[in-house]
């Protein structure tokens, strides 16, 4: 069944613990990106393991290999236990990812599509096949895919096999948990969870989804 992650995009850090611990009984991981990290630090994967949820660096790394290896690595070191990488800099830079991840016991997962209206425009042409297809090559545990789009869901599921869809893009980006809830093994949802008036009950509105036996 699929997963239900929350994207923490606040930059508040006591609106950031209050979301996530309250939210917690009702989700299986939270996703953390940039404005929460440059806001208050690295360190916020320490405090969030009161929550006890697994954490996933949403840094989208697309780099040099060496260079993605130093980001994964500190990533790591500070307690995350997924990270998201972009696979367009190519196969030794997506392999230099899933090392530091490995070697840490954690998951890698490469962009293959973005959910936004602007994630067609170089994601497209057979772009976004070729980057889930070398996902699995270079070792990834999976790819994210747009919820936005779930054709190119069922597309990319043909390419990456039983290895792990994590899909953003529910709610504000106008995806609907319900049409790719029996595709994916992650819905990802930010916006719509927290900024809402009630988080918690907008957490538990989504439960539903985690129900849903993938096709």
């Amino acid at each position: 069944m699929p997963e239900l992650i929350l994207a923490l995009d606040v930059t508040e850090k006591k609106k950031a613990l209050d979301i996530a611990c309250t939210c917690a009984p009702n989700l299986d991981a939270i996703k953390i990106g940039y404005p929460l990290v440059l806001s208050v630090g690295l360190s916020i994967a320490a405090d969030l393991e009161k929550a006890g949820l697994p954490l996933i660096a949403d840094f989208k790394v697309a780099d040099i290999p060496n260079t993605n290896k130093i980001i994964c690595d500190k990533v790591f070191d500070a307690g995350f236990s997924g990270i998201i990488c972009h696979g367009f800099p190519g196969m030794d830079s997506m392999k230099a990812c899933v090392a530091s991840a490995h070697s840490h016991h954690g998951a890698c997962y490469v962009v293959a599509e973005m959910s936004h209206p602007g994630g067609t425009e170089f994601f497209s042409s057979g772009v976004a096949e070729r980057i889930a297809g070398n996902a699995i090559i270079a070792g990834a545990d999976g790819i994210i895919a747009p919820a936005t789009r779930p054709d190119r869901v069922r597309v990319l599921r043909g390419f990456v096999g039983n290895k792990k869809i994590l899909s953003p893009g529910i709610g504000a980006q106008g995806g609907d948990a319900d049409a790719v809830a029996a595709l994916v093994d992650g819905i990802i949802i930010g916006r719509a969870i927290y900024e809402a008036g009630d988080p918690v009950a907008a957490t538990r509105s989504y439960a539903r989804v985690r129900r849903r036996e993938r096709e």
